[in-house]
């Protein structure tokens, strides 16, 4: 059967995709969406088109997980360009203030750069996907227009100072989810009294996931022929949805409970403290995300 002919196929998990840069997160998940002809696809954990790295595809059913996968730490190889500000926090931007920093000395950089570790207080950027009043920001921002913006806290786990050389500071930053790093590097320009921005942004991690298990796009079209016959080697490229929710607790349940939960009922369940947890039959089989509540577990997203 030809490929084209295909309405989409009923496939589910997650594609750990090397996004390039220079390719916006939409247009790199409907790539992959119709290189795998799936009839229903969604990201998580969107990419600016000027970073590369690690962006999380959800096929299928695998999308009912995708606001779970927000929620767990990221990582970050950065570069970023001290003495010039911009209104984008990134290269891509137009330059709006330029400040000598021949005078920053490395170790002024390196202990600015590293006392930002732990808990701080981060204002987003104007151009992000955050809305007010339903419209995101930086369609705001496009039309000359600046919202004031609340500090939230967000944590940096972990800072590596990797070095400094011609106004280029160097970073892998280990980070808490809703952290921008084109806001931390331009803090830190600010910190020095010179301005900085981005020019290199690249998500090395996600969770409990390494860049080395993402694959680029260029060699999941190396999979695929001609046939549906051929998607067996791009299946295989697939991780299931349950194997990217390590931080959530698993409890397995029985035939009478999964006939329950699958109509959308809350069970009692014995010895479970208050927690979300990954639901599983007991023949193993992923039945979807639940919460378990004073002693009864209730579905949130079931994969039916």
């Amino acid at each position: 059967m030809s490929r084209r002919n295909a309405k989409g196929r009923d496939i589910n998990g997650i594609i750990l995709l090397d996004k390039d840069t220079g390719l916006s997160s939409n247009a790199a998940l409907q790539k992959v969406k119709r290189l795998f002809f799936a009839k229903k696809a969604g990201h998580t954990g969107a990419l600016d088109p000027l970073a590369s790295g690690i962006l999380p595809i959800c096929l299928g059913q695998a999308t009912k997980v995708a606001g779970f996968l927000l929620n767990d730490d990221k990582r970050y190889f950065v570069r970023g360009q001290l003495g010039q500000t911009t209104d984008t926090l990134d290269c891509e931007g137009e330059i709006t203030a330029i400040k000598n920093f021949e005078q920053i000395s490395e170790a002024q950089v390196l202990d600015t750069a590293l006392s930002f570790q732990g808990d701080i207080e981060q204002v987003p950027p104007m151009y992000s996907a955050l809305k007010k009043d339903g419209q995101p920001l930086y369609k705001l921002a496009r039309q000359g227009i600046e919202i004031e913006r609340k500090a939230r806290s967000v944590t940096i786990h972990k800072l590596d100072f990797l070095g400094y050389e011609n106004g280029i500071i160097s970073l892998e930053v280990s980070c808490s989810k809703g952290t921008y790093i084109r806001s931390l590097i331009a803090d830190i320009g600010e910190k020095l009294g010179c301005g900085a921005h981005v020019i290199e942004l690249r998500r090395t991690g996600f969770a409990h996931i390494d860049i080395t298990q993402a694959i680029k796009f260029a060699d999941l079209e190396t999979l695929i022929g001609d046939t549906d016959a051929d998607f067996e080697q791009l299946d295989a490229k697939i991780f299931p949805s349950e194997a990217m929710l390590p931080s959530i607790h698993s409890v397995t349940i029985d035939k009478q409970q999964s006939i329950d939960i699958r109509y959308g009922r809350k069970i009692k369940i014995e010895n479970q403290a208050d927690n979300l947890v990954k639901m599983f039959d007991e023949n193993t089989i992923f039945l979807g995300i639940g919460q378990i509540e004073n002693g009864y577990l209730q579905p949130k997203r079931l994969f039916i």
